[in-house]
């Protein structure tokens, strides 16, 4: 875990206080439903920790029951986030074996992470 001053929560967990605006933003190949002030670890973004970043491309912005979906993306709609850390996440263990053959190989991989603040979301 990065050494932050906060206690981190897995996105189900988090307290989003009294917004219900949520939006679904694409980055790093993957889709992800955000709120304002909620923590997220996303791929690895090449921004400086405390920077600033956008995401342009939102699928679907609700507010309440008030939902708008895009056509793939909803026009003029973009969240900000502020970068609170870079780290690696758990080591994934690789195991490859072949019976009978005297041959087995282990490998490992640690993932890159960027962890980020939402801190806004316009539509």
């Amino acid at each position: 875990m990065p050494a932050t001053n906060y206690y981190y929560q897995a996105p189900g967990e988090q307290d989003y206080g009294e917004s219900n605006m949520y939006a679904v933003i694409v980055t790093g190949g993957k889709q992800y439903k955000v709120a304002e002030g909620e923590y997220l670890r996303v791929e690895k973004l090449e921004a400086e920790t405390g920077s600033t970043i956008e995401f342009d491309r939102v699928l679907l912005v609700g507010n309440g029951d008030d939902v708008t979906i895009g056509a793939p993306v909803v026009e003029g709609a973009k969240v900000t986030a502020e970068v609170s850390a870079h780290g690696r996440g758990d080591k994934v263990r690789i195991i490859k074996f072949k019976r009978r053959k005297h041959h087995m190989k282990r490998m490992g991989h640690r993932q890159w992470y960027t962890e980020i603040k939402i801190t806004g979301i316009s539509a």
